[in-house]
């Protein structure tokens, strides 16, 4: 006689778990974009600052220290060798000339 009030009980509890578990993941995909730590959009034609600061995720005021490594983080993440865009690492590697001074008239190798 335990044996299938037991059940019922675990079947209770898995509708229960299931039910907020739907809700939890309906509220993760509800939230705001501004939250997400991503650049997203394209890219322009030729880097400004605005656009670099949001590739490497620095403000325009952070010293060059911080920028390189806002670069090594995102370059770890992004890098050719690692499976990642040769174009990316040429927009990130830009990003961080422009930054730190290094600028190019050419823009973009690509």
């Amino acid at each position: 006689m335990a044996t299938p009030l037991m059940a019922g009980i675990a079947v209770a509890a898995a509708a229960y778990a299931g039910k907020y578990g739907i809700q939890a993941w309906q509220a993760f995909k509800a939230r705001p974009r501004a939250l997400r730590k991503f650049y997203e959009g394209g890219f322009q034609p030729t880097m400004t600052r605005r656009e670099a600061t949001l590739i490497l995720g620095v403000r325009q005021t952070t010293p060059t220290d911080k920028i390189k490594e806002a670069h090594r983080r995102v370059m770890v993440a992004n890098h050719p060798d690692a499976g990642g865009s040769h174009y990316l690492a040429s927009k990130i590697n830009e990003a961080k000339d422009m930054l730190v001074g290094k600028t190019k008239s050419g823009g973009s190798a690509f």
